[in-house]
């Protein structure tokens, strides 16, 4: 987010490389991914309680973010409450998610967040709200929601081959449930944007680069689930819709 304000700052032969930080950020990225899948082979109560201590971790941040953003004592209040609301939700919501729709919420976020990150850098172009995350491109996010549909139309072929469908099964019925599952996965990359774009601005208000320097080279809990969060909250309101 600060990545061009820190290069003006800095003397002329010590901006760091582009992308120096990356080895950084796939190590870590990978050990996210082994607890995540350790915590999901071995199922409950693992599962739970690492969304558990995600989820208070994320929130700890989001109240340190909301004290540094305002002196007022009532916003304060609401905002902390309202973050408790939200995170808290979010948390439920991925306990009581079946593994497919918790693998399609955090697997949806995954490839946007990938998606967006390597169109943005390839195309650049416009910002979408530069005065809030100068580093989101149009470009990005039409990537993300890209990424997302990619990740979906894979998911939904996994469901499917499942249930002993082929793809010489394509009839309209098939078509119309992935243009379904397409249109779902597009839509629900626009949301972790969402929920990326709210967490940079309210790391704007309070003047920090990152929520917290808990993870090597990606900042804290709350900068890598900042777009899962309303993300699940979806997911399983549309997982309750299907399952009615």
């Amino acid at each position: 987010m600060a990545d061009a304000d820190n290069a003006q700052a800095m003397p002329v032969g010590r901006i760091p490389r582009r992308n120096a930080d990356l080895p950084v950020r796939l190590a870590s990225a990978v050990v996210l991914l082994a607890i995540l899948g350790a915590a999901l082979w071995f199922n409950d109560p693992y599962k739970m309680w690492l969304i558990v201590v995600v989820a208070l971790i994320c929130f700890v941040e989001f109240v340190l973010l909301v004290v540094k953003a305002t002196d007022n004592m009532p916003y304060r209040g609401a905002g902390i409450l309202a973050g408790a609301v939200y995170i808290g939700l979010a948390a439920i919501t991925m306990i009581d998610l079946q593994l497919q729709a918790f693998g399609a919420a955090i697997g949806a976020v995954v490839f946007t967040d990938t998606f967006a990150y390597f169109f943005g850098r390839a195309i650049g172009g416009p910002k979408i709200a530069p005065s809030i995350s100068p580093s989101k491109t149009w470009a990005g996010l039409f990537g993300g929601m890209i990424g997302a549909a990619i990740f979906m139309i894979g998911l939904g072929i996994v469901h499917f081959s499942v249930q002993g469908y082929t793809i010489g099964d394509m009839g309209a019925e098939l078509q119309v449930e992935f243009g379904t599952i397409i249109a779902i996965g597009m839509a629900l990359a626009v949301i972790a944007q969402m929920g990326d774009f709210f967490q940079s601005w309210l790391k704007r208000k309070a003047g920090v680069k990152d929520s917290s320097k808990l993870i090597p080279g990606h900042g804290g809990v709350f900068d890598r689930i900042d777009g899962l969060l309303p993300v699940s909250i979806v997911v399983g309101a549309l997982a309750n819709i299907f399952a009615g």
